[in-house]
C-alpha cells in the first residue's frame, strides 16, 4: 500500500528541511511512499534545495514548479501526480512523527472494508497547545460537519484520504481567489460517504508560523472573502438541527462578515436564508456589519 505525501511549498526553503528530515526517518520502517512538492512560485532557494535532496536519493521526490496561485490550486495541480493508495497532505511548515507512514499503512489495512469512508482522520500535535481529543471518540466513525458543529471536536487534524477518492474532488476557489477553506471540499465528501474514521495517533508535528495562513487570519479573510461566502451560505442550507447553539453562532457570525465582504447589501444577507436562522440574521445583521466595519478599518489601520 503506497502513501503519497502532498505539499504545496511558497518560500519555505528555511524550514521544509524539518519535512524532509522526517521522511527519511520513517524511510527505515516503511519505504513505500512518494513526496510530491508542488513549488507555488517560491522565490528562494527552494528549487535547489529540493534538486539536492533528490541527488541524494534518500527518499523518492518528486519535484514540480507553478507560477504562485495559492496552495489550493497546487494541491489540485498535485493530484495528476499522485500513484499511491493513500493520500496525505502535509503542509510546508509541518514534519510528520516518527513511525507515521507505519500507522497509516497498518490503520488502512485493518479497515472494515464495509465502512463507507473517504478516509482517516488524526489529530495533529500543535507545538504550544494541550489540546486532547476524548478517547471515547477513537475509531468512531462521522462526518467532518459533524464533528465540528455538532460534537465540537475542537482539535487540530490531519485527514488521509483514499487517493481513489481524493481525486474526484478539488478545492472551488471563486472570484480569482488563491485561498478557500479546506472544509468546504470535505463537506461535499461528507455528502457522498459517511465520513471519516477517527484515530489517535498524532501523525504531524505543526507550530503556526508568523508568514502562515492561521496567523494571518483576517489578511486571509479579507483577500478571499467570496469563497468563505460561498462555503457559509453552502452551511446554511445544511440540517443544522442537532448542531450545538454556540456553532450556529459560529455560522450566522461569519457569514454576516463574509456578506459584508463581499459588499453585500444587509437586505441580500438576510434573503439568502430561510426558517430560524433567518431571523437570527435579521437580529444581528446590523450590529454585524458594525463590527465588521471595524474590524476591517482595524487591520487596515495596522
Amino acid at each position: 500500500m503506497k502513501i503519497s505525501i502532498l505539499t504545496p511549498t511558497y518560500n519555505r526553503a528555511y524550514i521544509l528541511g524539518n519535512l524532509y528530515n522526517s521522511l527519511i526517518t520513517n524511510s527505515k520502517t516503511n519505504n513505500n511512499f512518494e513526496w510530491l512538492i508542488m513549488d507555488d512560485g517560491s522565490t528562494d532557494n527552494t528549487k535547489e534545495l529540493v534538486n539536492s535532496w533528490i541527488k541524494e536519493n534518500k527518499i523518492n521526490i518528486k519535484y514540480y514548479y507553478k507560477n504562485n496561485s495559492g496552495k489550493m490550486n497546487a494541491l489540485n495541480d498535485l493530484l495528476e501526480y499522485v500513484t499511491g493508495d493513500i493520500i496525505l497532505e502535509v503542509d510546508s511548515d509541518d514534519y510528520i512523527t516518527d513511525n507515521s507512514l507505519s500507522i497509516i499503512k497498518k490503520d488502512y489495512e485493518n479497515l472494515d472494508k464495509s465502512l463507507n469512508i473517504y478516509g482517516i482522520v488524526y489529530p495533529r500535535k500543535l507545538i504550544g497547545s494541550n489540546k486532547h481529543i476524548d478517547k471515547s471518540f477513537e475509531d468512531k466513525t462521522m462526518t467532518l460537519f459533524d464533528m465540528h458543529f455538532k460534537y465540537d471536536l475542537d482539535f487540530d487534524m490531519t485527514i488521509t484520504f483514499f487517493a481513489s477518492i481524493r481525486k474526484k474532488y478539488k478545492h472551488e476557489l471563486e472570484n480569482g481567489e488563491k485561498f478557500i477553506t479546506e472544509a468546504r471540499m470535505y463537506h461535499k465528501m461528507d455528502k457522498d460517504y459517511d465520513g471519516l474514521l477517527i484515530k489517535l495517533d498524532e501523525i504531524i508535528v505543526c507550530e503556526y508560523m508568523q508568514d502562515g495562513y492561521t496567523k494571518n487570519i483576517m489578511k486571509t479573510f479579507i483577500n478571499s472573502p467570496y469563497g468563505y461566502y460561498s462555503y457559509f451560505k453552502e452551511i446554511l442550507t445544511f440540517d443544522m438541527k442537532k448542531i450545538i447553539f454556540k456553532k450556529r453562532l459560529y455560522i450566522l457570525k461569519h457569514y454576516i462578515l463574509f456578506s459584508y465582504l463581499t459588499n453585500k447589501t444587509k437586505l441580500e444577507c438576510i434573503k439568502q436564508v430561510n426558517g430560524i436562522n433567518k431571523l437570527l440574521i435579521m437580529i444581528l445583521v446590523i450590529p454585524g456589519y458594525i463590527y465588521s466595519k471595524k474590524s476591517v478599518d482595524k487591520f487596515n489601520k495596522k
